[in-house]
């Protein structure tokens, strides 16, 4: 079933509509929308509509995201964000000003949520490449999530537009604008030729089996089988992504796991609004099709300080968020949260709780086992993979080389999942994954040699059998059930005692 903007009261209300009605809606309640808040949208560089641009408190439906220590609240963290390249770099580096402090003079930040900094990174796009367009289900109205406000009236309705109730269409729309022309340079129809950057946007990516056979079988194949002739780079394909808390079967799926095997393709989740902005420029700008899904909980939820500027983050490179030397935690999207909820607990456990009992017994064995001294506490490794496919390998075999053990933790199916292929690359004798080969560019020469060297090091120092928590493998997940599906702190913490106490 189709939601609208106010996706929280819908999916309480007790009249049952058709998928259709629901549609009518949404479309509704956005056309009733008040004619100053397009006028906000479609200007947001006036000083007049300043105040427009500040987000509402930070919310949602995990408020306990606003107090994160891992989201930027300064400019001086926001500009020094690991990674981050900005556009105007080469100019730079021609004047020679390409000094940290040089390219992060004069920058400014300004404090967004993750819908107004995907909204930000569209219109960048737009207006630094005139043949980015951006289409899907409701986008000319703002989108269910708002992250189109304005772009229609901004950019023209010719550039973002509405599209019929068809994921295959608009998938498949995608792959064939973005296949006119070539990215690459070296086409047949004379470099990009009539084609351009397609934006495409699934509403849901529980939606996104209809248009599986078009990413799968059509937009990850299309360069390979024309033997590098053709291509679909400028294709970008976003969907919100995970649980809300109250979302029921068709609204909280995580299905990045599905793609685990789709060499080809690229697949991104950002954890936060500077992450989601630079990400979301980097896949739109990425030579390879690219699936970005965004966790509809940190729309809203997740407020940082993000740079005005045109930037990228680099795709294929996790990043460690909080260093450590006894355990590492690997995951992405929301659960990076949850999983710095479950280090909290750890660290601190509340006194005279169950969980303080359950801690002092688990780092107890972990002491004895470990010969640590009574007052010593573990250190956790916190990694956010960022790209799900290709992922990070190296990185995480680096870490474990020094840890011995890992969690990795994930709101999608166990069974299947982004959590059992990197446990069964950790642990088994395979060559470095065809999927990560084909779309890593500028991997070293003899990465594979030395990624088999790293993995046999890495499993022959585990002190601890690899740990998976991920949701259940049940036919979705149910609406009153919802919260027991998905890896809270309290069973990351599970996961954490009982690794460390092995």
């Amino acid at each position: 079933m189709r939601n609208c903007p106010s996706f929280s009261r819908l999916t309480t209300h007790r009249t049952v509509h058709s998928p259709r009605t629901r549609l009518c809606l949404c479309r509704r309640r956005l056309i009733s929308s008040s004619p100053s808040t397009h006028a906000t949208a479609a200007a947001p560089n006036t000083e007049s509509t300043a105040s427009a641009l500040e987000p509402p408190p930070a919310g949602g439906h995990l408020p306990s995201i606003a107090s994160s220590a891992l989201l930027k609240n300064t400019r001086e963290q926001a500009l020094k964000t690991p990674g981050i390249l900005w556009a105007d770099a080469e100019l730079d580096e021609a004047r020679g000003t390409s000094s940290l402090s040089s390219t992060t003079a004069g920058r400014e930040t300004r404090k967004m949520n993750t819908y107004q900094a995907i909204r930000d990174a569209l219109s960048i796009a737009l207006s630094t490449d005139d043949s980015a367009i951006v289409f899907g289900e409701d986008v000319a109205f703002g989108g269910v999530f708002r992250c189109t406000l304005g772009l229609a009236e901004e950019y023209g309705r010719e550039r973002v537009f509405n599209t019929p109730l068809t994921e295959q269409g608009v998938v498949g729309f995608g792959i064939g604008y973005a296949s006119m022309g070539s990215k690459l340079g070296d086409s047949t129809l004379g470099g990009r030729g009539m084609g351009g950057t397609a934006i495409a946007e699934v509403q849901f990516a529980d939606y996104i089996w209809p248009a599986f056979d078009q990413l799968l079988n059509e937009a990850s194949k299309f360069r390979y089988r024309s033997g590098g002739r053709f291509n679909v780079g400028g294709l970008t394909v976003r969907c919100p992504t995970m649980a809300v808390g109250h979302g029921g079967l068709y609204h909280s799926q995580s299905p990045e796991g599905f793609f685990m095997g789709a060499g080809g393709l690229k697949v991104v989740i950002p954890r936060s609004p500077l992450q989601a902005k630079g990400l979301l420029l980097s896949s739109i700008r990425d030579p390879n099709p690219v699936v970005f899904m965004e966790p509809k909980i940190l729309y809203r939820s997740a407020v940082e300080q993000v740079p005005i500027s045109d930037y990228t983050l680099p795709l294929g490179h996790g990043e460690i968020l909080t260093t450590g030397s006894d355990l590492t935690v690997v995951t992405y999207g929301t659960s990076v949260y949850r999983c710095e909820q479950a280090i909290h607990l750890l660290t601190h456990p509340p006194e005279g709780s169950g969980i303080e009992k359950t801690v002092k017994a688990a780092l107890g064995d972990w002491r004895r086992n470990t010969g640590k001294s009574a007052s010593s506490s573990p250190s956790i490794e916190l990694i956010d993979l960022r790209t799900i496919l290709p992922y990070d390998l190296p990185l995480i075999l680096r870490s474990l080389s020094k840890t011995h053990r890992l969690l990795i933790v994930h709101e999608g199916p166990t069974t299947g999942g982004v959590g059992m292929q990197i446990a069964g690359e950790v642990v088994s004798g395979l060559s470095l994954t065809s999927s990560s080969s084909i779309t890593r560019e500028g991997s070293p020469s003899g990465e594979e040699e030395n990624l088999a060297q790293m993995r046999k090091e890495a499993f022959l120092g585990l002190e601890a059998p690899v740990k998976v928590i991920g949701g259940w493998d049940t036919p979705g997940v149910a609406l009153q059930y919802e919260k027991f599906y998905i890896p809270d702190e309290v069973r990351i913490l599970d996961g954490l005692v009982e690794l460390l106490a092995y």
